[in-house]
């Protein structure tokens, strides 16, 4: 009884699982979906070619849309309004939607796929992004495993951006990608230097950015980016600043504050940046450089897993441990964060134990 019914439930799935293969099939390859019309804001008409996400119709559009992903439906960011023409939620789409987002028509639109018309809302400040080629003037290795990637901009020449934000950086077709994927990365450099950018992009094993960077790009050649994006940057307010970062989060943390010595901020800040060893660091230099521009700044390393070799005498231990042992009351002040999901979570619920406001919480968190 027991072997016929596993055999029910094994043919049951295998059914399912051929059906959705079929659709998938047949969505791709006979399905004709022809000319669709977007109407974006009620103001902007466009026709596209029906039966691609609509991420990417509108990329063809010179429309950008944020997504860290590059389109996977698994960062989230790409959310748009979708008023009319977008189908029923699908369950990829899920997770990343609150119920209210839901019943307002928020979609991921990487996942939505254009087969009819479509009524759309998209925020104004996206219609001011660019796609930029541009040529990869330096490329250094700031550690085993974090590149400093300097790109010179070629067409436009130009990139206005806000310290903190971000941009997505395109990765031709090679072995682990047989079309162009985008991937998001913080610009590291002051704004004020409109001609050149600044990346620090950490390896991550068999990602097809991070690998085609690491392994693949070389100085002198020609990349193309889209951006800028995001809105974490530093708050127009007097308040004391508490930044705290891993990895390549140092990136945006390191915009804001070359900002600050550049136009001469007197407000004071500290920023603890975690690392595991010794050899995780980096850009310490430039750090207490900026303890010499910046008066009332601070910065804290701290290693969680130091090795005999490091020789460290300075902080141990997890990085969230280091800021409860030096911010004894966080009361009205504000806090930058940036890193991997699982860091800011911490550090965010150490900080609302010290007090500080959740309002007063800014972070990117970085897939």
């Amino acid at each position: 009884m027991l072997v016929s019914f596993i055999i029910a439930v094994a043919a049951v799935g295998a059914i399912n699982t051929l059906l959705a293969i079929l659709i998938m099939l047949a969505d791709a390859t006979i399905g004709n979906y022809g000319d669709c019309k977007l109407t974006i804001n009620d103001a902007k008409e466009l026709t596209v070619k029906g039966g691609k996400p609509l991420l990417s119709a509108l990329k063809d559009e010179q429309i950008f849309i944020p997504s860290a992903c590059g389109g996977r439906g698994s960062c989230g960011l790409c959310k748009l309004v979708i008023e009319d023409g977008g189908g029923d939620l699908l369950p990829t789409e899920l997770p990343w939607l609150d119920a209210d987002e839901q019943k307002s028509g928020v979609r991921l639109s990487c996942q939505v796929k254009v087969k009819r018309d479509m009524r759309l809302r998209i925020p104004e400040e996206l219609f001011s992004v660019k796609q930029f080629s541009a040529t990869v003037s330096a490329i250094n290795d700031l550690t085993h495993d974090i590149k400093e990637v300097k790109i010179k901009l070629s067409e436009p020449a130009a990139i206005e951006f806000t310290a903190g934000q971000f941009i997505q950086l395109e990765v031709p077709p090679y072995e682990l990608t047989d079309e162009p994927v985008y991937r998001a990365y913080s610009i590291a450099s002051d704004p004020v230097k409109q001609d050149e950018i600044e990346l620090e992009i950490r390896y991550v094993p068999n990602g097809i950015c991070t690998t085609y960077v690491h392994k693949h790009l070389k100085e002198g050649d020609e990349v193309t980016f889209n951006g800028p994006y995001g809105d974490f940057h530093l708050q127009p307010t007097e308040a004391e600043i508490i930044c705290i970062a891993g990895g390549s989060g140092m990136a945006p943390i390191k915009s804001i504050l070359e900002e600050m010595a550049r136009t001469g901020s007197k407000r004071k800040a500290v920023y603890f940046f975690g690392a595991r060893s010794k050899r995780d660091l980096f850009l310490v230099e430039r750090m207490q450089a900026l303890e010499k521009e910046l008066p009332q700044f601070k910065f804290i390393p701290a290693l969680s897993e130091p090795q005999p070799e490091d020789n460290w005498d300075g902080e141990t231990g997890l990085i969230t441990e280091v800021v409860a042992k030096h911010v004894p009351d966080a009361s009205g002040k504000e806090a930058y964060l940036c890193g991997s999901p699982l860091m800011i979570d911490a550090c965010v619920k150490v900080l609302q134990e010290k007090g500080m406001s959740e309002d007063n919480i800014y972070y990117d968190k970085f897939a």
